[in-house]
């Protein structure tokens, strides 16, 4: 079994930062990539940013100049540092991780977090 716990949600005012964790065990061999995502009331789950395990970084148009994704490969954490945040960027953040569970795993896995809500006042 595979565990994600996320966690640094909460309220901030529009302006502010917050720094998202999520950290994966359990029965994992390795992780390939790992990312946020996030769904708004009403709306699709999105793309926020993603992280590569050798470190290339995507970022949706949104947040691009304002989050900063990173993880830490020994710790199998990814980070998701939130700056100057919006009204707009009020959601649930989901983590999900692509990895092999066993070392001659044929195909990776996606595994989804349970989320932690991030609202942004005005």
């Amino acid at each position: 079994q595979v565990q994600l716990v996320e966690s640094g949600g909460g309220l901030v005012q529009a302006g502010g930062s917050l720094r998202l964790s999520c950290a994966a065990s359990g029965s994992i061999f390795s992780i390939n990539d790992m990312g946020w995502y996030r769904q708004a009331p009403g709306k699709q789950r999105e793309l926020v940013a993603t992280i590569t395990s050798g470190g290339s970084t995507n970022y949706a148009g949104s947040v691009k100049g304002r989050f900063t994704i990173s993880r830490e490969n020994d710790k199998n954490t990814v980070y998701l540092q939130m700056n100057s945040l919006k009204p707009e960027d009020t959601a649930v953040y989901y983590c999900k991780i692509r990895y092999y569970k066993y070392r001659y795993s044929s195909a990776a896995v996606d595994y989804w977090g349970q989320g932690t809500q991030v609202t942004v006042s005005s």
